[in-house]
């Protein structure tokens, strides 16, 4: 058993494109990092994400943010919208949205333990 004494630990908490989270995790785990990897839905376009739950110490947390600051592109993505009339839907012009990039969340960990 492992356990980190006396040492900060921060848990990151990324959410990720799907089409960013292999580069992301393989240019992580080629730093170092450990991550366990979620498939997420949510958003505003509902689309698939990827959320990566990171334990880092916390002297490395801003070098595990700059790996997945620079695997993670936000792009521009054409949506369909529709207008709705009465029981149908009726298409109209497609938008363009930014879609992509990281969502970031650093918690402190109160306690860690490698069994």
């Amino acid at each position: 058993m492992e356990r980190k004494r006396g040492i900060m630990m921060k848990l990151i908490i990324a959410i990720v494109n799907h089409d960013d989270a292999n580069a992301v995790v393989q240019n992580l785990s080629k730093n170092g990092f450990s991550s366990t990897r979620l498939s997420t839905t949510g958003g505003f376009l509902l689309a698939g994400n990827v959320t990566l739950l990171v334990g880092v110490e916390e002297d490395k947390v801003q070098t595990a943010i700059d790996v997945i600051r620079e695997y993670s592109h936000s792009r521009k993505q054409m949506i369909p919208t529709t207008t709705e009339m009465s029981y149908s839907y009726i298409p109209t012009m497609p938008v363009e949205v930014r879609v992509g990039g990281a969502t970031i969340f650093v918690v402190d960990v109160e306690r860690f333990e490698r069994l």
